[in-house]
């Protein structure tokens, strides 16, 4: 399959096929992302039932929410168009989730308080709270937030069960800048996405490397290599989605964090392992999808170093950086199974055989291969897991689909 046909597959397959979300808008200027929220969940293969109350209203037509979501929009509790006059039940059995984006101040108050004067509060009260969780996403002015009414009714929420998104920060519609703006719509779907996930990995604790390496030859060079880091982002996200607690050691790569994910930035392969040994203690599962640099150079020039007219090359002497991979597989920790690790193998040629010797070698129960130069940079890849049993080939997919078997291959060989 070309590339083009594995986009079109991977949007075919969105990673809400078959989930029916109640989505539910209240009053607030947000609602203005709420139209981009439908599309994408609607893209991610949801049923999208949306569910406005009467201020919501003010700000976006139920016609245009009808348009992005192809369903008839509910504001009314008394909609004639449910036969028994139920929609309160009715929609809330039928769904998977109720997400409520924007959620006002007042609506939020409403839910402490179990309010149910119409048909989006009575929908959160009514539904069956053990099999369709709500999450919230908030949307106010930043002294609202801040407000201890706010945050006191954001803890009751919280204790009832409730999923809260938090917010994000900048400038707001009345002018002021700081807390209180509803997230960003991928933001809240990859947020919806996670917490529907399997949880193979919940109560792990993860640590991932990613991206490449840069040493320094001079100010202004370096030596490096094409990994992009998707892989391991990808890879952060989905344990993320699998319950766990994720950090993210990353090299120098222009990706944003996944939700949820705690990042670490490093340069250099000294800087890589220092950031490891500072997180590992922590951590029950280490992966090292990190390109990391063989060599560096033994002393890095002051300043630019220029060509003098001469045609000589300046003569450059290589150390050998630290196994980062083989150090944390070889600890006290793993070889005790406290630490479950996981490597890569990014090769050029002979994928099997390279694999096979560098899983022995690093002493690692799992080493995942993939031919570099045919995946650095793309969105796509083919795995190969290389374990004491044999080799397994996970096919051609998007790398967050391969991440997320990855990640479910994982939690089933935890003990």
């Amino acid at each position: 399959m070309d590339n083009c046909g594995q986009a079109a597959a991977d949007a075919a397959a969105g990673d809400l096929v078959g989930r029916r979300i109640v989505l539910g808008l209240t009053g607030g200027i947000a609602c203005y992302k709420s139209a981009e929220l439908c599309r994408l969940l609607v893209k991610q293969g949801a049923g999208v039932q949306v569910v406005m109350t009467e201020a919501a209203e003010r700000f976006i037509t139920p016609v245009t929410m009808q348009a992005l979501s192809n369903r008839p929009v509910y504001g009314s509790q008394w909609d004639a168009r449910e036969p028994n006059n139920m929609p309160h039940i009715n929609l809330s059995r039928e769904a998977d989730a109720v997400l409520i984006a924007p959620c006002s101040a007042d609506f939020i108050a409403r839910l402490a308080q179990g309010r149910a004067d119409e048909l989006l509060s009575l929908l959160c009260l009514a539904r069956p709270a053990a099999r369709v969780p709500l999450l919230i996403a908030p949307a106010m002015n930043r002294e609202m937030w801040l407000h201890p009414a706010t945050q006191r009714n954001m803890a009751q929420l919280a204790a009832d069960g409730a999923v809260l998104l938090g917010v994000g920060s900048g400038p707001q519609a009345c002018g002021e800048t700081g807390d209180g703006r509803m997230l960003e719509p991928a933001e809240i779907v990859e947020d919806l996405v996670a917490h529907l996930s399997p949880k193979p990995l919940a109560g792990q604790r993860v640590l991932v490397t990613a991206g490449p390496t840069f040493e320094a030859i001079d100010p202004v060079r370096g030596i490096t290599n094409l990994s992009s880091g998707k892989m391991g982002f990808a890879i952060a996200r989905a344990a993320r989605e699998a319950g766990a607690e994720v950090v993210l050691v990353a090299g120098p790569v222009s990706l944003a964090t996944p939700r949820g994910v705690q990042r670490v930035d490093i340069r250099s392969a000294r800087e890589l392992l220092l950031a490891v040994e500072q997180q590992v203690d922590a951590a029950t599962v280490f992966i090292a999808t990190a390109a990391v640099a063989d060599w560096r150079p033994a002393q890095a020039a002051g300043q630019k170093i220029k060509k003098d007219g001469s045609g000589q090359v300046p003569a450059l002497d290589f150390v050998e950086n630290p196994d980062v991979l083989a150090r944390v597989a070889q600890s006290e920790r793993a070889r005790a199974g406290a630490l479950y690790c996981v490597g890569f193998a990014a090769e050029s040629e002979s994928l099997l055989a390279h694999a096979q010797a560098k899983r022995r070698r690093k002493g690692v129960p799992l080493l995942v291969g993939n031919i570099g130069p045919a995946t650095f940079g793309q969105d796509h890849n083919v795995l190969l897991l290389v374990d004491e049993q044999g080799v397994r080939e996970l096919p051609r997919a998007s790398k967050l689909a391969l991440a997320r078997q990855l990640v479910a291959e994982i939690g089933a060989r935890l003990p």
